[in-house]
């Protein structure tokens, strides 16, 4: 679910910036143009987590800024098909569960939470199973397996759980 990746990378300091700190500033252009970005081969960069630069950079002859090789390690979120995580239920509709796995939310269908039929209690913000009487409200703690991820944009990042295997499913009351 979360990696430490390792990505090498020229920095652009600019000239107004030469007085600061090298790492500092390389940390900082390093974060502005990777953290919230969705790669689909390393998953939507979380944090830049070190940064090492080297410190002789070249200048351009139209651009007074220097431009610095960087070796940095990003630490991603990328959600793998077949993975057992745990969440909480964030929200509760008609037609599923919405589940916080981290810094995105994952969706439950209806039919992908237990081996029951589940109708939606609208005064409560309930599903309830209509023969197990199994309830998932807002604040649960659920395990689930993702079975479907879609890493199109830190916007429309997508996975899709179940909680009918065993083992899965609501594992503590919110």
């Amino acid at each position: 679910m979360f990696r430490i990746v390792t990505i090498e990378d020229v920095i652009r300091i600019p000239p107004d910036r030469f007085g600061e700190d090298l790492h500092m500033v390389a940390f900082q252009q390093l974060k502005e143009k990777y953290v919230g970005r969705v790669d689909p081969e390393i998953g939507l960069t979380v944090l830049v987590w070190r940064v090492d630069i080297d410190p002789e950079g070249t200048i351009l002859p139209e651009d007074g800024a220097t431009y610095h090789k960087a070796i940095a390690d990003l630490v991603t979120f990328y959600p793998v098909q077949h993975e057992v995580i745990e969440g909480e239920v964030v929200d509760v509709k008609r037609i599923g569960l919405f589940i916080n796995i981290g810094p995105v939310d994952a969706f439950a269908h209806i039919s992908q939470l237990a081996d029951d039929k589940f109708k939606y209690d609208e005064l409560r913000d309930t599903l309830v199973g209509e023969e197990s009487k199994i309830t998932f409200k807002k604040g649960d703690i659920v395990r689930g397996r993702v079975v479907n991820v879609s890493l199109s944009s830190p916007a429309h990042i997508r996975v899709g759980l179940t909680l009918r295997q065993p083992a899965l499913g609501k594992i503590k009351e919110g």
